[in-house]
């Protein structure tokens, strides 16, 4: 993190640019109290959900719709993205931002909940990415449903790693952090999938399910 340094993830940042649909959905985040993913993030996300040709996305943690934008402007033309949060009202914001952006209502299903109740009515092995950006401390629960629920060459990614420098720290001992360090360690160790941790944002781990 330290070498990367604030000058370089500024760039990234300010690389791809966000039009006035992400700017709304970035101060509508900020308006409500929630930390949204960073323009690097988001055009990372929009990178991978590309080049997996994703056709049905989850999301744990909808949010205002910034996160939700990017995934389907990567995604293709007849994919759906599946997203999950526990707060309806954000999801109405979300939707908006879909809809401003120009995708069709059919082209995102909304489900309102805890994501630990949700996810498992969802389908095993039908989902090509599952994005997590959820309460850090349920992270490796997050993990073990995205196992689920993704194919073969599937990827899982979670938002926030870094914890805003806080993994790094071997003094901060919180059970956020620790539950964030547990996942980064089960996701580096697992047979199951091939891993790298981007960088980006707040640090975004993915991993593809072998």
């Amino acid at each position: 993190m330290s070498e990367f340094g604030p000058a370089r993830a500024a760039l990234a940042d300010t690389y791809v640019g966000e039009d006035a649909v992400l700017t709304y959905a970035r101060a509508q985040s900020a308006r409500t109290g929630i930390r949204a993913i960073g323009p690097s993030g988001g055009a990372c996300l929009r990178l991978l959900a590309a080049a997996l040709g994703a056709k049905a996305v989850a999301e744990i943690g909808t949010g205002t719709g910034v996160s939700g934008v990017y995934l389907l402007r990567g995604m293709r033309a007849d994919g759906v993205l599946t997203t999950v949060d526990s707060e309806p009202v954000r999801q109405q914001l979300a939707k908006e931002a879909y809809q401003a952006a120009g995708f069709a209502a059919n082209r995102s299903r909304f489900i309102p909940g805890r994501a630990l109740e949700v996810l498992p009515r969802l389908a095993d092995g039908q989902y090509d990415l599952v994005f997590c950006d959820g309460d850090p401390a349920e992270s490796r629960e997050y993990l073990w449903e995205s196992l689920r629920l993704l194919r073969p060459g599937g990827m899982v990614c979670f938002e926030g790693v870094f914890q805003e420098g806080r993994l790094a720290e071997p003094e901060v001992q919180d059970p956020q952090t620790q539950s964030v360090r547990d996942l980064v360690r089960d996701v580096r160790e697992s047979d199951e999938l091939l891993p790298a941790l981007l960088p980006v944002s707040d640090g975004l781990l993915c991993a593809v399910k072998r």
